[in-house]
Parts: C-alpha cells; sequence; structure tokens
C-alpha cells in the first residue's frame, strides 16, 4: 500500500491504470472504498487516483478531525499532487468530496483541468441537517445498511470517524459556517455540479433543492453548468453508476 506525508500523518493513496488522471475524492463517513463499484466504468479511459483523506479508510486515524474539515482535506489533496508532481488533473468529489474538490480548484487552480462536484448541499451547511446530524448519527449506527457502509469504508475503527466526523460538522456550523475559502467568482476550472432529485439528504428540505442551490451558484461560477438525474439516492455518482460515468466523461472531454 502506497502513502504520503500530511502534517506528519500517514495518507493512503492507490493509483489504478494510465492515462489523463482521475481523481475520486470520497464523501464524510467515508473512504475511497465507496468508489469499489464504479471505477471500472472510468479505468480504461483515465488513470484513476484513490486517496483516503486523513482519519478515513486505510489513512493514519486521528483523535478528532480539524474543524475546517474540508479546507483541510483540500490541503492534503493539494499536498498529493504537489509531491506526485501531478498537473492539471480531472477531480470528482462526492458529497463532502465535492466540497474539497471545489476547494482545491479554488486555492489551486494550476493543478486542476476540470471538477465534477456531486451530490453537495452548496456554500454554506444547511441548518436543518447539522442540527439533526448527532441524533441522526447515533441512530445511523443501529441502522443495519449504515453500520454496514460504516464498517465497510472504515473498518474496526468505524464508529470514532463517525463521531469525529459529526463533531467536526458541528463545530464548523458554530465557528465557521462556509465551506470555501475563495470566493466561487474566483473559479478557473471549468465545473460540472451534479445531484439526482431523489437525494433523500435534500429531498426532504425541497424537493427541487439541487435545482435552486446550484442556479445560484453557477451565478457565481461562470464556467460552470449542472446535470440532474431524475432518479437514484445519495450520492449520484453511485446511484446512477453508468449515466453518470457517460455524463461524466462527456463532460471531461469536452
Amino acid at each position: 500500500m502506497a502513502y504520503f506525508k500530511y502534517n506528519n500523518k500517514q495518507c493512503y493513496y492507490n493509483e489504478i491504470g494510465d492515462g489523463t488522471p482521475l481523481l475520486f475524492l470520497h464523501g464524510n463517513t467515508a473512504s475511497s472504498k465507496m468508489f469499489d463499484d464504479i471505477i471500472d466504468f472510468y479505468k480504461d479511459e483515465y488513470k484513476i487516483i484513490l486517496i483516503d483523506f486523513v482519519g478515513h479508510g486505510k489513512s493514519q486515524m486521528v483523535d478528532k478531525f480539524s474543524v475546517d474539515l474540508w479546507f483541510d482535506e483540500a490541503m492534503q489533496v493539494i499536498c498529493f499532487l504537489e509531491k506526485m508532481n501531478y498537473k492539471k488533473v480531472n477531480i470528482i468529489g462526492s458529497s463532502g468530496g465535492a466540497l474539497v474538490a471545489l476547494n482545491v480548484a479554488l486555492e489551486r487552480p494550476d493543478l486542476v483541468n476540470k471538477v465534477i462536484a456531486d451530490s453537495f448541499e452548496g456554500e454554506a451547511p444547511l441548518e436543518s441537517f447539522v442540527q439533526n446530524v448527532k441524533l441522526e448519527r447515533e441512530a445511523s449506527k443501529q441502522d443495519d445498511d449504515a453500520k454496514a457502509f460504516y464498517i465497510y469504508n472504515q473498518g474496526e475503527n468505524w464508529e470514532q470517524v463517525v463521531d469525529n466526523d459529526t463533531e467536526a460538522i458541528f463545530e464548523h456550523y458554530k465557528t465557521i459556517g462556509k465551506f470555501f475559502h475563495k470566493p466561487l467568482e474566483t473559479m478557473q476550472p471549468d465545473v460540472l455540479l451534479t445531484g439526482s432529485k431523489e437525494d433523500e439528504f435534500v429531498s426532504l428540505v425541497a424537493h427541487d433543492f439541487f435545482e435552486n442551490t446550484f442556479s445560484s451558484l453557477l451565478e457565481k461560477i461562470k464556467n460552470g453548468k449542472m446535470h440532474l438525474f431524475n432518479k437514484g439516492g445519495h450520492p449520484a455518482i453511485l446511484s446512477n453508476g453508468l449515466i453518470f460515468s457517460n455524463v461524466a466523461k462527456k463532460f471531461l472531454k469536452e
């Protein structure tokens, strides 16, 4: 297994195949294993790069996460790209990974070709989600499907990862309250925003949540567009696997 160092922590990465680099960034409480079932759709045309953020998956565990979680994870990605001498990579970030991908593109556009930001809540945390996050996470630990997802992605440390993430989400909302350090108007790489209209995390807020949220983001991201899928749960990259990959590859080749 291959690792790079970030702030004296061991971060796992994996590279598969050859070609134009395509970096996948996982979401909260997940790891790069979340992409296991879909990388076959991409690996014939791209060099697949997978990373586990600090405290997740096969990377070094930590007692607590950075409160500015999605920015810190972007710094991990930038550290990796610099150490590996990557330039102009394509990035697909899903859920929390979408926030990371956009932060990387804002901070270091020289390292990024195009970004696909999938199934995320916008520029700022959703109050309705954060207010319930502690209760919902405790309930999820008792839910067989959620628990299976945690164990699959994290192994035996799954509960600590979930608790660390819950605490970071809550503290971020209270003390920082926005996902990006730089204005979206300064975005240089082309961006595709994706989501599913049936996404269970946001459809409770509004049935047209992604349409409204992404439209307002695209007023700021001048070189951006969106593609919404009618069917499928959270995140769209997994629930719409093959169809999503066709949309993604078309965008990356434009």
